[in-house]
């Protein structure tokens, strides 16, 4: 009987110290820079509305068909124990990981093509410093994401407040509209001909 408690006080102690090990550190989310989109199991999905924008062409002018969305999405203990398991088994670094938070993802929606592209993801730590970063995948079409898929709600909410705060957008992306884009009618400019993913 004793090396049953025994066993399972041991049992108990390693699934705390396992627990305290991947423990999600506790992270402000600044809603006065990040707007929520939504929560899954795994992590909560946010999007950077004060720095997003239209690219800037070389000569100042805004690429309305060009969109560049920084993303923030946060973790839950299991997401983060298994991104750290995952970078064992590849034999990448793990330093710094105890304090993994999450990652940011900067998107490009290019509104000619129809399509979104993850350029680059980041992990981050509790302070938002980046632990590693890497490029990530080619463009993927708008009109291709299905229901399920759960970025199909982030893109499409993200897609739907540039809408209705293009405006303000424009005059946050720091560049000037061609005299062609000036005189344009606001409900002919390419984001509202946007596909909706997952619609």
């Amino acid at each position: 009987m004793q090396k049953f408690l025994i066993g399972i006080l041991t049992a108990a102690l390693l699934i705390l110290q396992a627990a305290v090990t991947f423990a999600a550190p506790k992270v402000e989310i600044n809603e006065n820079i990040y707007k929520w989109i939504q929560s899954t199991p795994r992590g909560n999905y946010w999007f950077n509305y004060q720095v997003c924008g239209y690219k800037i062409n070389d000569d100042d002018t805004l690429d309305l068909n060009i969109l560049e969305v920084p993303t923030l999405i946060t973790y839950d203990n299991i997401q983060i124990e298994d991104v750290v398991q995952k970078r064992r088994w590849r034999m990448q670094s793990t330093r710094g990981y105890n304090n993994l938070i999450g990652r940011a993802d900067y998107l490009v929606f290019n509104f000619k093509n129809q399509t979104v592209q993850i350029v680059r993801r980041a992990d981050l730590d509790h302070t938002f410093t980046e632990l590693d970063s890497y490029e990530v995948g080619e463009p993927m079409k708008l009109a291709d994401f299905t229901e399920r898929d759960i970025s199909s709600k982030f893109y499409r909410e993200i897609l739907e407040w540039i809408q209705q705060n293009n405006d303000w957008v424009i005059r946050r992306s720091r560049g000037k509209l061609t005299a062609k884009d000036s005189k344009r009618n606001p409900a002919d400019l390419p984001i509202f001909k946007a596909v909706m993913p997952g619609v």
